[in-house]
């Protein structure tokens, strides 16, 4: 398998958010520019990314400077302050960055960034809040992903009262309109579209449908 391209990201705010994006990014192997105005945050990073700056987000010419309208990806993930955060993603986005990602602190933020033509807004608090919820609402879900339009992805762990059941016995298309993408036993793929495949306990399925069917599915389990 061909190794993902590493793209250049320059995130702006280098809070607790702002400082796990950037280090992540950067362990994947991706050149990152770290932007604070703040000297203590930028020394956090500066060991870790490629490039750590000083600069005010809200200063145009600064921004234009340090070069940021070269980068592929921008985050804006600058926290309390909300006309810094405003007016930063205004400059990210005259400077011709192409894809402009954005924390917001409330919905009525998030309706604000998107009128400025952010092309993704982040409501970190939320997001997590749900994830969470959905795992604790259901043990079995170890991880979901959702993909729009009600559809979910979701790494669903088979209970003991599923082990020795075949594949075509638990009625995900009949019963639960969802589909089967696949399968990990341990550390090996098993080939769930045969129909004679068993389930064991603490297998791992990864399972594409409806949150309605999905949380029917594992519901009734």
């Amino acid at each position: 398998m061909p190794k993902p391209k590493s793209r250049s990201f320059a995130v702006i705010g280098l809070g607790t958010f702002g400082t796990t994006v950037a280090s992540e990014l950067a362990r994947f192997g991706n050149h990152v520019l770290g932007v604070d105005l703040q000297e203590r945050n930028v020394s956090r990073v500066a060991d870790t990314i490629a490039e750590a700056v000083i600069a005010d987000g809200r200063d145009e010419q600064a921004l234009r400077e340090i070069g940021v309208g070269s980068y592929d990806v921008a985050v804006v993930a600058i926290g309390e302050e909300l006309d810094a955060n405003i007016l930063c993603t205004m400059n990210v986005k005259m400077l011709g960055v192409p894809t402009v990602l954005v924390k917001a602190m409330n919905r009525t933020h998030h309706r604000i960034l998107s009128k400025l033509g952010a092309d993704r807004v982040i409501l970190p608090e939320q997001e997590i809040g749900r994830h969470i919820a959905q795992m604790l609402h259901n043990p079995l879900v170890r991880d979901y992903v959702s993909l729009g339009n009600g559809f979910h992805v979701v790494d669903f762990r088979v209970p003991q009262s599923l082990d020795g059941t075949r594949m075509d016995k638990i009625g995900l298309s009949e019963k639960f309109d969802l589909r089967a993408l696949g399968l990990m036993r341990g550390s090996d793929y098993v080939d769930c579209r045969d129909a004679a495949t068993e389930l064991r306990a603490d297998d791992k399925l990864l399972l594409l449908g409806r949150r309605e069917n999905l949380r029917r599915f594992a519901d009734g389990l």
